[in-house]
């Protein structure tokens, strides 16, 4: 059996031994790269992918090589970058490693489960929105950590990420993933679930302080057991508990509680836990104690893929010309809700007017007093991507990829530098717009740049000539 085949054979093996979503989630993108002795070496795409597999999936891997070579192997799990510094590829052979895919898994429904597990929490008011799950949430370059710790969390929860603080700015998904890892738990465990906001926990705690009724104990006593007598507490947008300091008091308690029991606790806000200055030290402390995950806003690419799939739940979606997709997509640049907000508009007015095709013309008229259409600017990462692209004679994907040749290298890094000085994006966003890079290489690009500008007066002519195309 060849090593293709191999492979293949084990993943499958392994497709039957975990679930749809694990699978996906843990297994769809690993590539096996080589087999030596008594080590089998795996490329995964993401670090995270390391932890997890040594730590939840190191046996059934073992037991799958094993079926076929009735022994049992080491496993070095290395991201692509790493490769070249582990496995020196001196043997010719070596120079032809295949990168083997598995064929798009179509995961099952993650709500199966038995009716047993469902009826015995059929008296619990979870407040979960069945409908926001992990099959509807588009994953891109700018979410797709919080999307595999949101997944890790599901399939463990209360023993690892806890808390799973999650922050971005308003409309970038955060409350669709937090449904979507309750309703997994929901879905896959008899575990009681709560989501609710910071908001309703406030007022909630607000109203029996103010109640002076009889009732005022039996109230303080159900309150606390309807926050602490659950196995994972989802809430969202912590940033409203400033200025209540009570509430904080009574959410410290809470979160203690939980978190001592091994009670998983989800929690979201607009912005980092070393930014809410305003909350307790001893709150912002223990956010930290597992794991912040931030969502960026949607690249263009994410944009798209958003756009794309909410069309195809609509009746118009045959009639959208591909322009429509991106004059939407650079219209909405940086608000997941506002993205979907313009798609419900665009609809809307074409259920009134029942065009034969939906054209760029068409929905410039349509969303004319709902997009600003100065937001379509020709100097945001994407328009400056494409002159240079187009400049150079290369593709926006070779400015995104992973080569290093000069002829790709170079190009990649004025573009960098110009969105660094014709936008007001920074760094970190920068450099998730060019493949995911981390934002020293932005920077190195920047001064690479600014120094040849003083020493090679062509190049600024090069820059004037990439600004016209723009």
């Amino acid at each position: 059996m060849d090593q293709n085949a191999l492979w293949q054979s084990v993943l499958n093996d392994i497709s039957n031994e975990v679930n749809p979503a694990s699978f996906t989630a843990w297994f769809q993108k690993l590539k096996l790269i080589k087999i030596d002795d008594n080590k089998v070496y795996i490329e995964v795409p993401m670090p995270m992918h390391k932890t997890v597999l040594v730590k939840n999936y190191f046996s059934l891997l073992d037991q799958a090589f094993y079926k076929y070579f009735n022994k049992n192997f080491d496993f070095e799990f290395l991201l692509k970058e790493e490769i070249k510094d582990y496995l020196p590829l001196t043997e010719e052979k070596n120079k032809k490693i295949e990168s083997i895919q598995i064929d798009d898994y179509e995961p099952e429904g993650i709500h199966d489960v038995p009716d047993d597990t469902k009826d015995s929490l059929d008296d619990w008011e979870s407040n979960l929105i069945p409908e926001l799950n992990f099959d509807n949430y588009i994953v891109g370059d700018s979410n797709r950590l919080a999307k595999t710790a949101g997944m890790i969390v599901a399939e463990q929860p209360g023993t690892v990420h806890n808390p799973l603080f999650i922050y971005g700015k308003s409309g970038l998904g955060k409350t669709h993933l937090m449904h979507a890892i309750g309703n997994y738990i929901a879905s896959h465990s008899k575990k009681k679930v709560l989501y609710t906001t910071s908001e309703m926990f406030k007022d909630e705690y607000v109203n029996i302080i103010n109640n002076g009724s009889s009732n005022n104990v039996k109230e303080a006593s159900n309150f606390k057991k309807k926050y602490r007598d659950i196995d994972v507490l989802i809430i969202d947008d912590i940033q409203y508990l400033v200025g209540a300091e009570k509430t904080q008091q009574e959410f410290f308690h809470t979160f203690n509680s939980l978190h001592q029991s091994n009670k998983q606790i989800i929690i979201s806000s607009d912005r980092s836990p070393d930014d809410l200055k305003l909350l307790e030290e001893r709150l912002r402390s223990r956010f930290m104690w597992g794991l912040p995950v931030d969502i960026y806003p949607p690249d263009y690419d994410l944009r798209c893929k958003i756009i794309r799939a909410k069309l195809e739940k609509m009746s118009i979606s045959l009639k959208v010309d591909e322009n429509v997709i991106d004059y939407i997509a650079n219209s909405c640049p940086n608000d997941v809700r506002f993205l979907e907000g313009t798609i419900n508009r665009l609809m809307a007015y074409a259920a009134m007017i029942v065009p034969e095709k939906v054209d760029l013309n068409f929905a410039i008229e349509a969303l004319a007093d709902y997009v600003n259409i100065n937001r379509y600017q020709t100097n945001s990462i994407e328009g400056i991507q494409k002159a240079v692209a187009d400049h150079y004679h290369i593709t926006i994907s070779d400015l995104k990829g992973k080569r290093r040749s000069n002829d790709i290298a170079y190009p990649r890094q004025i573009a960098m530098y110009l969105a660094r000085t014709l936008t007001e994006e920074n760094l970190n966003r920068i450099g998730l717009e060019f493949g995911g890079r981390d934002h020293s290489t932005v920077i190195h690009a920047c001064e690479k740049i600014g120094q040849d500008l003083k020493n090679n007066p062509g190049l600024e002519q090069i820059l004037k000539e990439i600004q016209n195309k723009m």
